[in-house]
């Protein structure tokens, strides 16, 4: 069975295991059609705390995509820079004050249930972070990537703590990969819209 057998697929809704071997390709030609040509400015905006090993995946996975030098989206959100709940609605003032019309990528970890661990999750919908710790923090981008780190339902303070640090990194390599990947497909998008127009 191929990874597009094993993709659960929903409205506006993707899902697949980071192990999956074409789950970089696959993701990335699912939530492309997501992205608007006419957007000015795309934001991808990573958020996560490198305190917490599960939080981390953020803060990972934006340090991942800057190393490999996008074109076409803004990287907000590293290890050495995070965006956590604390700046998250600064950050969010300064890419708006910063851009125009900017159409933004949310990432961010997330706890579900034992045999969702693993899956990374691509949704056509703003991202609610800071809802399995139960903060109340403002609704991030225009679509959002999870990746699910651990389990809920207890402690999850606990649960983020004591996530393997290997899984995190893993599953931020991939979803680094799917958005350089989008990156790739935006670039040839751009130039192929450009010059339809000048013909």
């Amino acid at each position: 069975m191929n990874l597009k057998n094993r993709l659960r697929i929903q409205s506006n809704h993707f899902r697949a295991n980071y192990k999956e071997p074409d789950v970089v390709k696959t993701l990335s030609d699912q939530i492309f059609p997501w992205f608007p040509l006419k957007a000015n400015n795309y934001i991808a905006i990573f958020i996560g705390t490198d305190r917490s090993t599960g939080d981390a995946l953020g803060p990972l996975a934006g340090t991942y995509f800057e190393e490999m030098r996008p074109r076409n989206l803004h990287v907000y959100g590293t290890v050495h820079d995070p965006v956590h709940a604390v700046n998250l609605q600064e950050s969010l003032c300064n890419i708006y004050k910063k851009y125009d019309k900017p159409y933004l990528i949310a990432i961010d970890a997330c706890l579900g249930k034992s045999s969702s661990i693993g899956s990374i999750i691509a949704e056509n919908k703003p991202l609610k972070p800071g809802l399995a710790l139960n903060k109340q923090l403002p609704q991030v981008g225009n679509m959002n990537i999870t990746g699910v780190v651990n389990v809920s339902g207890f402690m999850e303070h606990t649960v983020l703590q004591n996530t393997r640090l290997s899984l995190v990194m893993d599953m931020a390599l991939e979803i680094a990969g799917i958005l350089k990947q989008v990156d790739n497909q935006l670039t040839h998008s751009l130039i192929t819209h450009t010059a339809k127009k000048t013909i």
